[in-house]
């Protein structure tokens, strides 16, 4: 199986013959085995040439790009080799027909309130049972929304009373008052905000292995100079993933308030919490669960694939897409 590189210091990647190197800046030099690799993440400045970028190219290899806070800001994104036209043109199909597009909308509402649900009910002894209630209650109000920004608001007040049961989950110190994106200022938001800029990228990659377009999307509009088809897809995964990682490195105390920076007002994970983030990231992608219909083990990152060809078998006629929900 291929995996993600991280680069976490400043130096430069190059090609040199049929390998990748990374040289930092004290000119240690790394190999990074290229043909076993599906995405590079790079967090440092680092220099690079158009000869390294079209070797990658050649193994479809991405480069993410993070800002100087760890959040994601671009993606070299290679030549897509697994196009269809046939695909595209009813992926849009779907999205033109407003009632279909609803009904897909209203799927990964549905989901991600489902794995909202399972993470509560795991902490359904530290939590006012109440707020599941109340979540379960607004949850009927999926079926009744008859438009999209309707559907959204309904969302967005399951999020709000989510959110409002952190703070009796989270132990160690950390609080959570309110989410807050643009800047997050505090520990549990920056935390949310680094964790969902990894599903991103994650989810973009593999949309980019199917003959799905990333532009082409359903619950968040779609719109100039962003692939929001993965924000749809990720709203699935960000509570199975990112919010149970956040749960599991706060308070089996991984991670501690000194793994943050807080500059002009902005909350940040230094170097030394984003790799924290990231080695349990990958663990948890790599762990695997026994499908109930493929009858074998599939890892957290193929069911985000599987999700991308449910999808297509939606567009192209085969079967009617059923969203992800969790049974382990």
């Amino acid at each position: 199986m291929n995996r993600d590189y991280y680069i976490f210091s400043s130096g430069r990647l190059k090609r040199k013959d049929n390998t990748v190197y990374f040289i930092d800046e004290c000119e240690n030099k790394r190999a990074l085995p290229i043909e076993q690799t599906d995405n590079i993440h790079i967090y440092g400045e680092v220099d690079l040439n158009t000869k390294l970028l079209n070797y990658l190219a050649q193994y479809g290899v991405m480069l993410n790009f993070y800002n100087y806070y760890g959040y994601y800001s671009g993606t070299y994104y290679p030549r897509k080799k697994n196009v269809s036209g046939f695909t595209v043109v009813h992926q849009s199909y779907f999205y033109i027909d407003y009632d279909k597009r609803l009904e897909l909308a209203k799927a990964f509402v549905e989901s991600s309130i489902h794995h909202i649900l399972r993470n509560m009910r795991k902490h359904k002894e530290k939590i006012n049972v109440n707020l599941i209630e109340e979540i379960e209650f607004e949850k009927e109000n999926i079926d009744r929304a008859k438009e999209i920004d309707e559907l959204m608001g309904v969302e967005g007040r399951i999020r709000k009373k989510y959110y409002s049961s952190f703070n009796d989950i989270l132990r160690n110190g950390f609080i959570f008052e309110k989410r807050e994106k643009r800047p997050p200022t505090d520990p549990v938001n920056a935390l949310i905000s680094f964790g969902n800029s990894i599903m991103y990228t994650t989810v973009l990659s593999e949309i980019y292995k199917t003959q799905l377009d990333p532009t082409i999307s359903f619950l968040h509009e779609p719109s100039t100079k962003r692939f929001s088809l993965s924000l749809d897809i990720s709203e699935i995964f960000k509570p199975l993933i990112v919010d149970s990682i956040i749960f599991y490195l706060i308070n089996n105390r991984i991670i501690s308030k000194d793994d943050f920076k807080i500059e002009e007002g902005v909350c940040f994970l230094n170097d030394n919490g984003k790799k924290k983030f990231l080695s349990e990231f990958e663990r948890k992608m790599s762990t695997t669960i026994k499908h109930r219909h493929l009858k074998r083990k599939v890892s957290y990152r193929t069911f985000i694939r599987l999700e991308c060809y449910k999808l297509i078998k939606q567009f192209i006629g085969d079967e009617k897409y059923k969203p992800l929900k969790a049974w382990w």
